[in-house]
């Protein structure tokens, strides 16, 4: 994961100062929010892949001395099927309806929303 955090974290620099010099050169906000956006999604990809680096520390492919057995064995976890992504667009569906259509829907879909966030949080607090 460190090859994939440094190439986003030079994807984030570059976007930030394409921003910088973008918001100088020709006042236009909305192309330097634009390029802020960009600049924040691919830190937070370099971020997560900086963290899984330091957590499980080098891979099979990070070296380069590795044999293709060494990547053998379990991958990572994956979950079984679940209704809670259901249940939280039906939420938020809800709630984006409320907003057009009143209070009472909108502290509806809130609820189901809520509920369907909760689910998808805990469901694997068991494990």
């Amino acid at each position: 994961m460190k090859a994939e955090a440094m190439l986003f974290g030079g994807v984030a620099l570059f976007f930030g100062g394409s921003a910088a010099l973008y918001g100088m050169w020709s006042q236009d906000e909305t192309g330097t929010v634009a390029l802020v956006v960009a600049c924040g999604m691919a830190a937070l990809v370099a971020f997560f892949c900086l963290i899984q680096y330091r957590r499980r520390g080098t891979r099979a492919q990070d070296r380069t001395g590795a044999e293709v057995a060494d990547a053998a064995g379990p991958v990572a976890f994956f979950p079984d099927e679940s209704p809670w992504p259901i249940v939280t667009a039906l939420g938020f569906a809800l709630t984006a309806g409320g907003v057009v259509f009143g209070l009472w829907l909108f502290l509806i879909g809130l609820g189901v929303l809520a509920r369907g966030v909760f689910g998808m949080v805990y469901q694997y607090a068991h494990r």
